[in-house]
């Protein structure tokens, strides 16, 4: 399976698009289109899959650290993001395709992030009820569950961002990603109108 993903991100690469067909593509791997077939039924899918790996490779990097466990979650997130954008770094001129492709297709039609949404949202959603048990992250009626899917939206537009800067070592995405985290956990966070809520809620309980 890494195989066909390494060979289609190099004939991506090559071409500077990916193959017209599966029957193309198959015959130059020495392959059948069934043999490509019983690993995925698509070339979307096989993106997809490609994206996941990103994300895996990510955390497998994440969790090596000894450090890591011992992060804050505004940390845990920070560290993520910096992380993922290495392993983005090192795949880049296919990921500037891919996401061209997937820009065309427009915001409703991404099917090849879908794998990596899904272990996103997963992964945050678990960070958030740690954040909720070290008081990080502030528990909200109705708007606990709007959490994850901001930081997917955050992260969107961060690959979005990323793609497009032009700075030194992408110095400027790295600005970006500690402006943004920091300012959606200030947002999500206990905040100086939560606790004045909180003491008007006291005050009126006890008069």
């Amino acid at each position: 399976m890494e195989k066909v993903q390494k060979a289609f991100i190099e004939y991506v690469l090559d071409k500077g698009q990916k193959p017209a067909s599966i029957f193309q593509f198959a015959k130059k791997m020495k392959m059948t289109e069934a043999e490509f077939y019983e690993q995925y039924n698509s070339f979307e899918q096989l993106e997809s899959e490609i994206w996941l790996g990103f994300f895996e490779e990510t955390k497998a990097k994440l969790e090596a650290e000894e450090m890591y466990a011992r992060y804050s979650v505004r940390e845990k997130v920070l560290a993520f993001y910096y992380t993922w954008f290495e392993v983005l770094k090192a795949n880049r001129s296919f990921v500037l395709l891919n996401v061209k492709e997937i820009k065309a297709q427009g915001p409703h039609r991404t099917p090849q992030l879908d794998s990596f949404k899904k272990v996103f949202l997963f992964f945050v959603e678990d960070l958030l009820a740690e954040g909720k048990e070290s008081k990080e992250v502030k528990s909200r009626k109705f708007l606990d569950s709007k959490y994850p899917e901001a930081l997917w939206l955050k992260t969107l537009w961060l690959l979005d961002f990323w793609t497009k800067d032009t700075s030194k070592g992408f110095e400027h995405t790295d600005t970006a990603i500690e402006k943004s985290v920091n300012t959606v956990f200030d947002l999500i966070g206990v905040s100086a109108l939560d606790s004045l809520l909180d003491l008007a809620k006291f005050v009126y309980q006890n008069r």
